[in-house]
Formats: C-alpha cells, structure tokens, sequence
C-alpha cells in the first residue's frame, strides 16, 4: 500500500495529545491539594483513576479496535476524552475530577492500542520503527510542553487586567478565579473535541492485522498468564510506570514541601525537564542499543537512576532541582528495552502478550498512590523512598532474562534470526 504521510501526521498529532492530557497531573498536584484540601493519599487517586483506566480498557479496546477499526475506536476515544474533561472543567470538584480522569484515561489507553497497528500501514512496514520512534519524540515534547503551558494560564490569569488577549480573558470566565489550573481542562476538551472532527473527516486505509498484533480471544490471554516469564514482565511494565509516575507526580510537591519551591513556576519548569530530558535520554538510548547488549544498557541505566533519585530526595534545592529532570534522562530507555525483552522471550500470541503487557500500565495508577499513603503515614520524603523497591525489580530484569532474540549489535556476528530492539 501507498504511504499516507498526511495519516502518519495525524498519528503524530495524537501522539502529542495523548501525552499533553496524560502527564499534566504532577504540576498541579500542589494546586489540587490546595484547591480541594487534600491528603497526599486522596491526590493520588486521581492518577490512579487515571491509569486505572489501562489495566481495565487495554483488552477490551483491542477486541473492540478489531471488530469496529481504528478509526472508529479513535474518534470513540476522543469524544471520551472530550466528555471526561468538560465534566470537570464545567463541575469543578475532587470527585468530579475522580471520574472526569477515568473517563480521560480510558480514551487514552483506547487510543494507545489501535494508533500502532494504523502507524504500520500508513507509514510502511519498512519505516515502522522509525515512524514509531518518531511518535515518541512528539510524546516527549508535548510532556515537556504542557507544564510551561500551565505555568502560562495560571501566571496570566493571576494578572486580572484584561491584558491577557483573548484566550486567556475568554478562560478567566470560564473558570473560578480561585482555580486558575482548571482552565487547562477547557483546554482538553476543545483539543479532543478538535481531534474528533478531524479524525472523523479523514479517510483511513484499511488495517489488516498481523497475526502477532491480534489481541486473541480470552483464553489465549489466561494460557498467557499461566506462563511464569508472561507474569515477570507484566510486572516489570507495572514497574516502571508506576516508578515513571511515582517520581513525575510528586517532584512538584516534593520540591515545595521540602525546599519552599513554587510549584506554578520552577516546580512546572523541573516537571517539564524531567520530560525533556526522557526525549533526550530515550535518543541516546536508541545509540547505545546498537553497540551495547540491551540488558546491559537497562542495568545501566537503572543503577544509574537509583544513584540520581537518592541524590535527589537527599540532597539540597539546588541538587534536586537538577536531579529530578536526570532521573527521567536515565529512566528513559527502561520502557522500550522491556517491551522488546518480553516480546522477544515469548514465542507466540505476540498480540495478546501486548495487550497483558499494556495493563500493566496500571501500575502508574497503584505505585503513586502507595507513595501518597506513605507520605501521610511518614513524609513525602520517606514515601518517595518506595520506588526503590520498583527500581530493584527492573534491575532485577537485566540479569534474569534470557530473551529467545537478542538485539542486534553493530560489529558483533549475526545471528540469522536476530532482530533489532
């Protein structure tokens, strides 16, 4: 088929909306604190109705993806997404926000599965891994972005003269003057409901499924699960993005609890860093997989964000407003590494061991959360030091897996059935 670049953009575009909407709750965790009057347990479940989301929607929406298509399921997301984030921009309060999260969540876990399988069309099999990388640089960008814009919507409408021009006078009377950072759900929802006309106005190319990227009938999924190896790297992925959010979530209230930082300004501006510098790190990653085997880069890398956390949550102001933004540099290579590490140990039904392993993207709701209780109980300090135990288990992964495919390493022999990470 054809390349479409006009659809491989749009897949790029969705790319940057899902990470716009997903990666905004950890600047405003101090704000919702404040707005709502928090515990740092109840503020966490609000990323945990979130990524709950994933581990309840990943299967059902790849089921769903093959029986209606990509298109459909994506247009269906978005109007989710549109619905999720009106509700609470129009009903300002925590157990609006609550559902109004799941329901964004749930548009992004659909989104997640049926835009890789569309990506491969539209872009060519032989570019798929380009294209793919490509999507995670406009993932990383819009994480980067979306903090400064919050830091933008706030300051501005804090100014209260009319000097804002006119999206920013247009919001201010839409939201309470006391919550300035839920502006940023009006924003949500006129981006889902831009992306539902646009979607809905595209002609997409017909998907034909590969056999490893069908989700399978349920009881492929249980043999799945009966498989200890299966097990292991769902957990490993509940892992990391519970390590990934456990960390993203909490800088900012970290940093104004124990070194008196303003979270609308330089504790946005280490959120947006920390993302930053995961595109950067994610980049040199790529190098390095092709020179170095990919189970030595994750204990790398892995060791080297557990020097970098401890750093950071001892050390003074100074260090952890540097240490913070270089744990996301060094946690970036964990994700890809430990998909291709579980896709390559299992033989079969790569399909539904995606779907598995995408659930476990649940763990960016549960681990967060065990820091918040934590933090009550003990400190936000003291609860941080949980995701130690996360870090320990994907250090672990470098030493016990044995994948059936290693990644191909420039100037090594080849192995005839060798594919690359």
């Amino acid at each position: 088929m054809k390349r479409s670049y006009f659809i491989v953009g749009l897949i790029m575009l969705t790319f940057f909306v899902i990470s716009f909407l997903t990666n905004i709750i950890g600047p405003l965790v101090p704000d919702i604190i404040e707005s709502f009057d928090l515990s740092l347990t109840l503020v966490a479940l609000l990323p945990f109705a979130f990524f709950i989301a994933y581990g309840v929607m990943s299967i059902p929406a790849g089921m769903l993806t093959e029986r209606i298509g990509e298109k459909r399921v994506m247009v269906l997301a978005f109007l989710i997404s549109f619905i999720g984030a009106l509700l609470f921009a129009w009903f300002p309060s925590y157990s609006m926000y609550v559902v109004s999260l799941f329901f964004i969540g749930t548009g992004m876990a659909m989104l997640q599965v049926a835009i890789n399988p569309l990506l491969r069309v539209a872009g060519g099999e032989q570019h798929f891994a380009f294209n793919s990388v490509m999507g995670q640089l406009f993932f990383g960008l819009a994480s980067f972005l979306s903090p400064l814009v919050y830091s933008y919507l706030v300051l501005n409408m804090a100014l209260d003269n009319g000097s804002g021009g006119f999206i920013i006078n247009l919001l201010s009377g839409l939201v309470p003057a006391e919550l300035p950072w839920i502006s940023l759900y009006w924003v949500f929802a006129i981006l889902s409901l831009i992306m539902v006309v646009v979607i809905g106005l595209v002609k997409f190319p017909t998907v034909e499924l590969q056999e490893d990227e069908k989700t399978g009938a349920i009881e492929t999924h249980l043999q799945l699960l009966k498989q200890p190896m299966v097990l292991l790297y769902f957990f490993a992925i509940f892992a990391y993005v519970g390590t990934e959010q456990g960390v993203a979530n909490w800088i900012s209230q970290f940093l104004q609890t124990y070194h008196d930082v303003d979270p609308q300004t330089t504790g946005a501006s280490t959120i947006s860093w920390f993302w930053g510098l995961m595109t950067a790190g994610a980049a040199l990653g790529l190098v390095l997989l092709k020179y170095v085997d990919s189970r030595k880069v994750l204990i790398g890398f892995t060791t080297a964000t557990m020097i970098t956390l401890l750093v950071s949550l001892l050390g003074s102001r100074s260090v952890a407003l540097i240490g913070f933004p270089m744990v996301g540099f060094f946690i970036s290579v964990m994700w890809s590494i430990i998909i291709s590490l579980a896709l390559n140990s299992v033989a079969t039904h790569h399909g539904s061991l995606s779907g598995i392993l995408v659930t476990g993207i649940a763990g960016g709701a549960v681990v967060p959360l065990i820091v918040g209780w934590l933090g009550d109980a003990f400190g936000l300090q003291a609860g941080m030091f949980f995701l130690f135990l996360t870090l320990a288990y994907i250090l672990s992964i470098g030493f016990w897996s044995k994948p059936l495919i290693n990644n191909e390493i420039i100037g090594k022999k080849k192995n005839p059935v060798q594919t690359t990470v």
